[in-house]
């Protein structure tokens, strides 16, 4: 195996057991990093939804954006571009995290889930590889959203990243601008949104796993589309590294509870596990990359990735101001009609984009 294969499964190992690390800190059980999740968390602190049990500015997320931003300007890589289909990217990150928060988590948090011992993930995961191989099948049929184009300024790539550094801000300082109606973040006082790793340390953890993850272009649909269509390992390795990283550390700090029933915000609908997955699935390769992959790219300048983005969070949003979200309890029906009215939208969007 070459340099470039044992870097990746590496930093594999590193995110995985950064993230068991996070939850002895305090992150939510099978929760050390989610994207999906984190990005609800936001949505929820900044108002755009009033579940009080999912409300925090998780600072993982800021170091992200911000370590793959640092990352890509020291090696050059940092370029501003955009203009692929922007509005459509927008309504698939609504729909991708519609399918993230039906099976509560995104890819990253279904790979840290089964090495929690969860077995509801291993059926999300089987759905969440046939989502991509759907994608794939569009790819094949010449489905492309178009090309982006390279800004003559680099302005439009640093404003996601901005507001993020405005976001933490507001949450080292704590600023209140109504002390009656609280804001201008909101913060959980139970449920999965009161559970935190220090701010310091969650932040510190976000920049360091966005420099590893854009060095090493981590990306769990990646992976899966790269293997059916070439046969080639290099990003599954990732993720492989993850759950062993992961597993390891939480056999040793007493987290593995192998098992359908009692899981960490989980629930034991398969069917919805496994749909919701595959919308996630099909909409990532759609879009060129899963939720982890499409805040690496915002932090490198690219104003699509961003949308993607802003639309993953506004679909948290939604998911909660509509009852679409999933619970322990499982999916409502409105969440079971938003789902297959999102894997049917993805699929008249995959074959009407296809190249003549």
């Amino acid at each position: 195996m070459d340099s470039r294969k044992w870097f990746i499964l590496l930093t594999g190992l590193a995110v995985g057991a950064i993230a068991a690390i996070l939850v002895k800190l305090g992150n939510p059980a099978n929760m050390g990093f989610c994207i999906a999740c984190f990005e609800r968390d936001i949505a929820g602190a900044i108002g755009l939804h009033r579940a009080g049990i999912v409300q925090y500015m998780r600072p993982e997320i800021i170091g992200l954006i911000l370590g793959a931003m640092l990352t890509s300007m020291f090696a050059g890589e940092f370029k501003t571009r955009g203009g692929s289909a922007t509005f459509v990217r927008f309504i698939m990150g609504v729909f991708m995290m519609i399918g993230a928060l039906v099976f509560l988590g995104c890819p990253l948090r279904d790979i840290l889930r089964m090495a929690g011992g969860d077995f509801n993930a291993v059926v999300a995961l089987i759905g969440f590889i046939c989502g991509v191989g759907a994608g794939v099948f569009f790819l094949k049929k010449g489905f492309n959203l178009g090309r982006a184009e390279f800004s003559h300024s680099n302005a439009g790539g640093y404003l996601l990243p901005i507001i993020f550094v405005f976001f933490l801000f507001l949450l080292i300082k704590g600023t209140v601008f109504n002390p009656d109606a609280g804001g201008p973040l909101f913060f959980s006082t139970e449920g999965p949104g009161s559970m935190a790793a220090p701010l310091g340390i969650a932040l510190l953890a976000g920049l360091v796993v966005g420099f590893l993850a854009q060095r090493t272009r981590l990306c769990l649909s990646g992976g899966i589309r790269d293997f059916i269509l070439i046969k080639d390992n290099y990003l599954l390795l990732g993720f492989i590294g993850i759950f062993i990283g992961a597993l390891i550390l939480n056999i040793i700090f007493g987290f593995f509870k192998p098992g359908f029933a009692d899981q960490p915000v989980a629930h034991t609908m398969q069917v919805w596990n496994f749909l919701g997955l595959f919308l996630v699935g099909l909409t990532a390769t759609l879009l060129g990359g899963c939720p982890l992959r499409q805040l690496i790219l915002s932090g490198e300048g690219d104003m699509d990735a961003a949308s993607v983005v802003a639309g993953m969070t506004v679909g948290a949003a939604f998911c909660h101001n509509f009852m679409l979200a999933g619970s322990p309890a499982g999916v409502g029906i409105y969440g079971q009609i938003a789902c297959v009215v999102g894997i049917i939208l993805m699929g008249w969007i995959g074959w009407s984009f296809r190249e003549d």
